[in-house]
């Protein structure tokens, strides 16, 4: 299950980078995920969730401007598969396995960035406007994000 779970948060990572690591925190802040003693004990630290959740806002607010360049470039890219293999490693340390949960985390990042673009360039061309599709894919991974906590 943690598996899925790993992969899943990963997914949310490659839709929104820092949406994936702010619903882990607060997983972890609220005793849902135990990270106790391992490297990501941090990300249970009482500001940590905070910290995740303004760059969270942020990048929903910065990923409606025009300017914004594309998930598939390589810093954004790389920052997605660095967040969704954070986040699937703190799964995985949960589950008894960190390896298996950051590499489910980043192979779901990877789907995330590159199936997400897929579906929001299809839902804006559909609907005439990027801006309805990009709503609908915040609203994706926050959901999603939300229920993968909540199913650890």
């Amino acid at each position: 299950m943690f598996v899925l779970l790993a992969l899943l948060i990963g997914v949310v990572a490659g839709l929104r980078a820092f949406t994936a690591p702010a619903a882990i925190s607060w997983a972890a802040h609220l005793g849902w995920l135990h990270l106790d003693g391992s490297w990501l004990a941090f990300l249970g630290y009482r500001f940590t969730p905070w910290v995740f959740s303004a760059l969270a806002l942020f990048e929903l607010v910065g990923d409606q401007l025009p300017t914004t360049p594309s998930r598939k470039t390589p810093p954004q890219f790389v920052t997605r598969l660095v967040m969704g293999g954070l986040s699937g490693a703190a799964i995985g340390i949960s589950g008894g396995s960190l390896v298996v949960g950051l590499g489910a985390g980043i192979v779901g990042a990877v789907i995330g960035t590159l199936g997400g673009a897929a579906l929001r360039a299809r839902l804006a061309a559909m609907l005439g406007s990027d801006r309805p599709a990009a709503l609908i894919e915040d609203v994706i991974a926050v959901g999603g994000a939300v229920l993968i906590v909540l199913a650890l």
